[in-house]
Protein backbone atom coordinates (compact mmCIF):
# COMPACT_ATOMS: atom_id res chain seq x y z
CA UNK A 1 0.00 0.00 0.00
CA UNK A 2 1.37 3.46 -0.92
CA UNK A 3 2.25 6.16 1.56
CA UNK A 4 -0.51 8.74 1.91
CA UNK A 5 0.69 12.30 1.51
CA UNK A 6 -1.32 14.97 3.34
CA UNK A 7 -3.26 17.21 0.99
CA UNK A 8 -1.38 20.33 2.08
CA UNK A 9 1.92 18.63 1.12
CA UNK A 10 0.53 17.62 -2.27
CA UNK A 11 -0.60 21.22 -2.84
CA UNK A 12 2.81 22.55 -1.83
CA UNK A 13 4.48 20.15 -4.29
CA UNK A 14 2.07 21.30 -7.02
CA UNK A 15 2.97 24.96 -6.43
CA UNK A 16 6.69 24.10 -6.33
CA UNK A 17 6.25 22.48 -9.73
CA UNK A 18 4.75 25.74 -11.02
CA UNK A 19 7.52 27.76 -9.37
CA UNK A 20 9.67 28.44 -12.41
CA UNK A 21 9.27 31.48 -14.69
CA UNK A 22 9.70 29.45 -17.89
CA UNK A 23 7.01 26.98 -16.84
CA UNK A 24 4.60 29.82 -16.07
CA UNK A 25 5.35 31.46 -19.43
CA UNK A 26 4.77 28.17 -21.26
CA UNK A 27 1.42 27.73 -19.52
CA UNK A 28 0.45 31.31 -20.37
CA UNK A 29 1.26 30.72 -24.04
CA UNK A 30 -0.63 27.43 -24.11
CA UNK A 31 -3.79 29.13 -22.82
CA UNK A 32 -4.36 30.29 -26.41
CA UNK A 33 -4.21 26.72 -27.70
CA UNK A 34 -1.66 24.05 -28.62
CA UNK A 35 1.76 25.29 -29.70
CA UNK A 36 4.67 23.55 -31.42
CA UNK A 37 7.98 23.67 -29.59
CA UNK A 38 9.50 25.94 -32.25
CA UNK A 39 6.85 28.61 -31.49
CA UNK A 40 7.43 28.29 -27.76
CA UNK A 41 11.17 28.71 -28.36
CA UNK A 42 10.59 31.84 -30.45
CA UNK A 43 8.36 33.38 -27.76
CA UNK A 44 10.43 32.48 -24.71
CA UNK A 45 13.92 32.87 -26.21
CA UNK A 46 15.85 30.33 -24.14
CA UNK A 47 18.09 27.45 -25.06
CA UNK A 48 16.21 24.48 -26.55
CA UNK A 49 17.63 22.17 -23.87
CA UNK A 50 16.32 24.44 -21.09
CA UNK A 51 12.86 24.59 -22.63
CA UNK A 52 12.87 20.82 -23.12
CA UNK A 53 13.71 20.34 -19.45
CA UNK A 54 10.87 22.61 -18.31
CA UNK A 55 8.38 21.02 -20.71
CA UNK A 56 9.32 17.60 -19.33
CA UNK A 57 8.49 18.76 -15.79
CA UNK A 58 5.08 20.03 -16.96
CA UNK A 59 4.43 16.84 -18.92
CA UNK A 60 5.35 14.57 -15.99
CA UNK A 61 3.02 16.54 -13.73
CA UNK A 62 0.15 15.97 -16.16
CA UNK A 63 -0.52 19.68 -16.74
CA UNK A 64 0.43 19.50 -20.42
CA UNK A 65 0.31 16.84 -23.09
CA UNK A 66 2.51 16.46 -26.13
CA UNK A 67 1.86 15.07 -29.57
CA UNK A 68 4.42 14.34 -32.25
CA UNK A 69 3.84 14.79 -35.97
CA UNK A 70 6.97 13.92 -37.88
CA UNK A 71 9.77 15.95 -36.33
CA UNK A 72 7.41 18.51 -34.76
CA UNK A 73 6.21 18.21 -31.16
CA UNK A 74 3.16 20.20 -30.08
CA UNK A 75 2.19 20.91 -26.48
CA UNK A 76 -1.26 21.65 -25.08
CA UNK A 77 -2.86 22.20 -21.68
CA UNK A 78 -4.67 19.13 -20.38
CA UNK A 79 -7.64 21.24 -19.25
CA UNK A 80 -9.03 24.69 -18.57
CA UNK A 81 -8.30 24.57 -14.85
CA UNK A 82 -4.71 25.71 -15.41
CA UNK A 83 -5.91 28.79 -17.30
CA UNK A 84 -8.31 29.54 -14.43
CA UNK A 85 -5.47 29.18 -11.93
CA UNK A 86 -3.27 31.58 -13.90
CA UNK A 87 -6.16 34.07 -14.09
CA UNK A 88 -6.64 33.83 -10.33
CA UNK A 89 -2.91 34.37 -9.81
CA UNK A 90 -3.06 37.53 -11.98
CA UNK A 91 -5.98 38.89 -9.94
CA UNK A 92 -4.29 38.10 -6.61
CA UNK A 93 -1.02 39.65 -7.78
CA UNK A 94 -2.88 42.72 -9.06
CA UNK A 95 -4.58 43.19 -5.70
CA UNK A 96 -1.26 42.78 -3.88
CA UNK A 97 0.45 45.33 -6.10
CA UNK A 98 -2.46 47.75 -5.79
CA UNK A 99 -2.15 47.51 -2.01
CA UNK A 100 1.58 48.15 -2.21
CA UNK A 101 0.93 51.11 -4.50
CA UNK A 102 -1.42 52.65 -1.94
CA UNK A 103 1.13 52.08 0.81
CA UNK A 104 3.87 53.69 -1.31
CA UNK A 105 1.63 56.72 -1.96
CA UNK A 106 0.97 57.05 1.79
CA UNK A 107 4.69 56.83 2.54
CA UNK A 108 5.50 59.46 -0.09
CA UNK A 109 2.79 61.72 1.28
CA UNK A 110 4.14 61.35 4.82
CA UNK A 111 7.67 62.14 3.60
CA UNK A 112 6.53 65.36 1.95
CA UNK A 113 5.03 66.78 5.17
Amino acid sequence: MGVRVPLYEAKAEFFRMLGHPVRIRVLELLQDGPRPVRELLAEIEIEPSSLSQQLAVLRRSGIVTSTREGSSVTYALTGGDVAELLGSARRILGAMLAGQGRLLAELQEAESR
